[in-house]
């Protein structure tokens, strides 16, 4: 059997939605923001983290698409992400994303072990993901404190180039499945948005450096939870924050190699804000903080820097 890519298959996907739903599309929609973004990861959210909304503008009875495009800079790494997403009737999310890693300080590693990493390699991954809508609405249950509750998960395979080398070192597999459950609440009177997910995974770095990891490191899968907060200042404006809490695999493994603090991996944070100039179109800027990535060949940084995103939507 020959094996497709997954872009193909999202292609394959659509084009099924389409012969067998609603011929209606979604126009006019939900409203403004109240849809968030497009997630690093593909999913509709803000931009770290999954909301439980439905991604694209349809409401229930249409068929909606979106499509964006990242680009994200700290001091010492650079991703560039791109991906489309198909809503089915605000119920069911398909969602595909493709992130491009700029990992060029990896080179370093070539001094720790003949590693081979090859000079400004990058790592490349695919996210398959789907999220279904269990429980209520977000919009029409703004008048209550019943949430918006939905069920998701991410299917993602990294492609580490030269980099595969040190990956096998660290014992980490290259293809791993993030579940999540998220609820998000829409205060309409006080224009105010806010989300919690609680996400199972055993990801390294959001699956860029593979998944689990060696002994000592820790190789089994653990809840970390993950908060959102958006203010609507008018309906075409938003501005918020959001945490993400990450695993740390890779640190024991490390520090069991004489590496110290090396792999340590930090929680992400971000403070965005989003425009939707038209019903169509939103744009989001963010400052964000990763944290330390492989904090040992980058001089222990941070890695602080811009995040910029591009969504459209129908």
């Amino acid at each position: 059997m020959t094996h497709r890519p997954p872009f193909t298959l999202l292609a394959v996907a659509a084009a099924l939605a389409l012969a067998t739903t609603s011929p209606a599309h979604a126009d006019t929609g939900k409203l403004l923001l109240t849809g968030g973004v497009s997630t690093i990861a593909g999913s509709a959210g803000g931009g770290l983290t999954p909301w439980a909304v439905i991604g694209s503008n349809a409401t229930e009875g249409e068929v909606g698409f979106s499509g964006y495009a990242t680009r994200a800079a700290t001091q010492d790494y650079g991703l560039n992400g791109y991906g489309v997403a198909v809503g089915l009737h605000d119920r069911v999310e398909l969602s595909l994303a493709r992130q491009d890693f700029d990992a060029s300080p990896a080179i370093a590693l070539n001094g720790i072990a003949p590693f081979g990493v090859t000079p400004g390699q990058h790592i490349q991954m695919d996210i398959v993901g789907i999220k279904v809508k269990v429980a209520g609405d977000a919009v029409l249950n703004a008048d209550s404190w019943m949430p918006q509750i939905a069920v998701g998960l991410e299917h993602k395979r990294v492609r580490p180039g030269s980099i595969g080398s040190v990956l096998d070192f660290l014992g980490t597999q290259t293809s791993g499945t993030d579940v999540y459950v998220s609820a998000t609440k829409l205060l309409l009177a006080q224009s105010l948005l806010v989300n919690g997910t609680l996400r199972s995974t055993n990801a390294n770095q959001n699956g860029l450096l593979g998944f689990g990891a060696a002994a000592p490191g820790k190789n089994r899968r653990s809840l970390q939870p993950e908060f959102s907060v958006a203010y609507l200042i008018n309906k075409n404006l938003a501005v918020g924050a959001e945490v993400r809490f990450k695993p740390n695999n890779l640190q024991a493994l490390g520090a069991a190699a004489g590496l110290g603090a090396a792999l340590r991996e930090d929680d992400w944070k971000d403070i965005f804000i989003a425009w939707a100039p038209s019903k169509n179109l939103s744009l989001t800027l963010a400052y964000v903080d990763l944290g330390r990535i492989v904090p040992g060949i980058t001089n222990h940084r941070r890695q602080t820097g811009y995040y910029l995103s591009a969504q459209v939507a129908f």
